[in-house]
């Protein structure tokens, strides 16, 4: 019932992102609904196996939400275990991939110029910023303390929302595994299982 609810959540989170334009990327919208529709999948192979007690059924559905545990608790985990540098790492590394046009975007939602005051890239982003804080003031806060900012508070908040859902996840795969092994009620009581 959680992977179903889950499920659902996903693929309207990414359509209520994608309808008020707050995510522009498609590939990002396509990817949250493509896994919220695999939860939704998975969640409603359970529920077939639990009603119809299949037991091939509810072997699979074992397996792939004891796949799920280990992926998102490792990834849980992950997020909890990054420090700051790293962030900043990450966070430069993709500032200077990403188009012109996503920058502009961050800028401009975010409010700040740059990305952080270490190269001469930085009058570069600078002189081309086209933010708001930058027509109010002389000088604009740097994109990359706010960004470093939102991403420490954001992977905190997915790491302990992620690890809370992945027990849940194994108490999922402990029940269904007690309900596999019990006898089928509807089945003929001299059978075996």
């Amino acid at each position: 019932m959680k992977l179903k609810l889950v499920g659902l959540l996903l693929i309207g989170v990414a359509a209520w992102g994608k309808g008020l334009g707050l995510v522009s990327s498609i590939h990002i919208i396509g990817g949250v609904i493509a896994v919220g529709v695999f939860l939704l999948l998975i969640a409603v192979a359970g529920l077939v196996g639990a009603v119809n007690h299949h037991q091939v059924l509810l072997f699979f559905y074992m397996i792939i939400l004891g796949l799920v545990f280990m992926f998102q608790f490792g990834i849980s985990w992950s997020c909890l275990a990054i420090n700051r540098s790293k962030q900043t790492d990450v966070i430069n590394a993709s500032w200077w991939v990403m188009s012109n046009k996503t920058r502009d975007e961050l800028e401009r939602s975010f409010d700040c110029c740059g990305l952080f005051n270490l190269t001469t890239l930085y009058q570069q982003d600078y002189a081309f910023c086209t933010a708001i804080c930058k027509s109010q003031s002389p000088t604009c806060q740097m994109c990359g303390e706010k960004f470093l900012k939102h991403s420490d508070e954001a992977l905190k908040i997915l790491g302990g929302v992620g690890l809370f859902f992945s027990f849940t996840e194994i108490l999922g795969v402990w029940l269904a595994m007690r309900f596999r092994n019990q006898k089928d009620p509807r089945a003929n009581p001299s059978a075996f299982l």
